[in-house]
């Protein structure tokens, strides 16, 4: 029992790890772009998670978790913000070699008016709760800027991948949070969201996960944008 979280993140990781080096794929000629992104987003979300730890807006249950502590999260918590990032980049790498990018631009403006709209609503009538306007407001900021800052062309597919990430992500967050066990691995305080879970996954892991593959798309799309202008240059 000990070892589950960990045995989650190991399984998140291991197929996408060995299929990077499939010859079609080669995600590893592109890992230069991938681990600076995922570092650096790890940073920013372990920061968070042990302050979110401190004032109790979630927490991990000792029983799934080996012990080995850093700062006041398990050592499988940090892991998470490495393994997971990475699968889902692999994934996405897989899906844009095999669809055709042009095809999911055309809703990408209407599909971003509803996703804001519905975040500033969320966290309009949320703003008392902790985690709630922490991960709204988060993922609201990311998108204006990329949206409107950055002007980048490739949200609408970023949308459309996310929805066919939903489905490990119900995996492994069902688990993490209580799906076919005794207790939770992580548990949340519900006085800091908005109490509505899908499942036993609260409604901000949603927001929340959308939030820390977006980022790391963004900065790995940036790095490989500037290695290929880099490139040509020479």
């Amino acid at each position: 029992m000990k070892s589950l979280y960990l045995i989650i993140n190991c399984a998140s990781f291991i197929v996408p790890f060995i299929f990077s080096f499939h010859p079609k794929l080669a995600f590893y000629k592109h890992w230069k772009s991938a681990w600076l992104a995922i570092l650096i987003s790890a940073l920013i979300f372990v920061l968070w998670d042990v302050l979110y730890t401190y004032l109790g807006v979630w927490g991990f249950n000792s029983k799934y978790v080996l012990g080995i502590y850093f700062f006041n999260l398990p050592i499988e918590e940090v892991l998470f913000f490495f393994c997971i990032p990475y699968s889902c980049l692999f994934t996405i790498h897989c899906l844009d070699l095999l669809i055709r990018k042009e095809s999911l631009v055309y809703s990408e403006k209407t599909a971003t008016l509803l996703l804001l709209t519905g975040l500033f609503c969320i966290g309009l009538f949320n703003m008392g709760c902790l985690y709630t306007t922490a991960s709204v407001s988060g993922l609201l900021a990311l998108i204006l800027w990329l949206k409107f800052g950055l002007q980048v062309n490739w949200l609408g597919r970023f949308y459309f991948y996310y929805l066919m990430l939903l489905i490990p992500f119900f995996i492994v967050n069902g688990i993490l949070t209580g799906t076919g066990l005794d207790e939770a691995v992580v548990w949340y305080n519900n006085f800091e969201n908005m109490g509505i879970r899908v499942l036993t996954i609260p409604l901000e892991d949603f927001i929340y996960g959308m939030l820390l593959i977006l980022l790391n798309s963004a900065i790995y799309k940036y790095m490989e944008f500037r290695n290929k202008r880099v490139a040509s240059a020479k």
